[in-house]
Formats: structure tokens, C-alpha cells, sequence
């Protein structure tokens, strides 16, 4: 089994078109799976709310949906601080009240979606079970929509502040790394072939300039 799970994986990867690979790579497409985890967390904590509000306790469908909202997005709130890398308190007006703004949106565009999906499946006549399909497909597009939405509004706006300066704290990645390593060698070969060393093409005019005067020295 642990050998069939990579295997799995690296066929799925390539099966992922060569531009999308690409972008998955960068900064923002590794943020964007880093996101991903946080909505299912959160799509699990509300649906397991829901669960257990209207199968056991017995709450109305519609205060439990409310409910089950609120706690899918605290879930949200507080793994998309750790999926931003953010650490201490929250500020509130640049962070916390902004963040309830966009979850509060999602929530009405998802009310909407599901409702106007209801009625126009009425409208057509279909049977409970289609009208049930329906309205189950047309809340997961609206909710693909919210998710990029946010992930779009979260990672340029609410949380960008402070991703500069955590990118530029981040360590040199291997392909850095190894161009560097290249250079280095590239001026090696350079300094071993009588050629000025680096340092002296920079600080030393008389390096720089062979035709330049030595310094007079006193």
C-alpha cells in the first residue's frame, strides 16, 4: 500500500494539464492547495452540525442551517490563519470583520443559488428526486464559485499584507541553489583561467579598467 499510493498520485499528476502543473508550482497555486483542506474542513464541520442539530436534537432545519454556517466558517476562519501562515492576535478591523463580511456574501450567494434552483425546478415539473438533484448540483457550482472567490479575495486582499515578508524570510529553493552553485563555478573557472576575480570587477576600478593607473601608494 505505500508503494501504490505515490504511484496513484504521480499518475493523477500527470493526467493535470502542463500549464495547470505549472501554476500549482508557483506561489499562489501552492496556496491554493493549501486552501483546499480548509474548505473541506469546513464543509465537514458544518455538515456534521447540521447532522446532528436536525437528527438529534431536533432544531429546525433553518436555525440549524444558520448555526452550522457560523461553525463551518469559524473552522474556515482559523485554519485559513494557519493555511496564511498567520500567527498572533487577529485584528479585528483588518482581518476578523472583514473575513465575516466575505463568509456572510457566500452565504447569500449559496441561499440564492438553492433557492431560485428550487423554484425554477418546480416550475418545470420535476419530480422530488430531480428537483433534490438539482438543487444539490446548482448549491455545489455556486459553492465551487464562493471558494474561488474567496480563496481569490483572502489571498490579494485580507491576507496579502504580510505574505511579502513571509516570502522573503523563506529559505532559497533548490533551483536558486543550483544556479547559484553554477555561478560560482562559472567564476571559479574564471579566477582559474587568469581572469579577475568577481570581487575585484566590482570594488576595484583598476580591475575593472585594465588601461586605469595603479594607485599611487604613500
Amino acid at each position: 500500500m505505500t508503494l501504490v499510493a505515490p504511484k496513484i498520485v504521480r499518475a493523477a499528476w500527470r493526467l493535470v494539464p502542463a500549464p495547470l502543473r505549472d501554476w500549482l508550482r508557483g506561489s499562489t497555486g501552492r496556496q491554493f492547495v493549501r486552501f483546499v483542506p480548509v474548505s473541506v474542513a469546513a464543509l465537514a464541520a458544518s455538515e456534521i452540525t447540521l447532522a446532528v442539530l436536525v437528527g438529534v436534537a431536533h432544531v429546525t432545519a433553518g436555525l440549524s442551517g444558520v448555526i452550522a454556517s457560523i461553525v463551518g466558517a469559524a473552522v474556515s476562519y482559523v485554519l485559513s490563519r494557519w493555511a496564511w501562515h498567520r500567527t498572533g492576535k487577529p485584528h479585528v478591523l483588518k482581518e476578523t470583520l472583514p473575513f465575516w463580511a466575505v463568509s456572510a456574501g457566500a452565504w447569500l450567494v449559496l441561499g440564492l443559488a438553492s433557492h431560485y434552483a428550487s423554484v425554477w425546478a418546480k416550475s418545470v415539473g420535476m419530480s422530488h428526486t430531480q428537483q433534490t438533484l438539482f438543487v444539490a448540483a446548482a448549491y455545489f457550482i455556486a459553492n465551487c464559485v464562493t471558494f474561488v472567490t474567496r480563496f481569490v479575495i483572502f489571498h490579494y486582499l485580507l491576507f496579502a499584507d504580510r505574505g511579502s515578508v513571509r516570502r522573503l524570510a523563506e529559505p532559497v529553493d533548490a533551483a536558486d541553489s543550483v544556479a547559484f552553485a553554477l555561478a560560482a563555478e562559472a567564476a571559479g573557472s574564471a579566477a582559474a583561467s587568469g581572469s579577475a576575480p568577481v570581487g575585484a570587477m566590482v570594488d576595484d576600478p583598476a580591475a575593472a579598467d585594465p588601461a586605469a593607473e595603479p594607485p599611487v601608494r604613500r
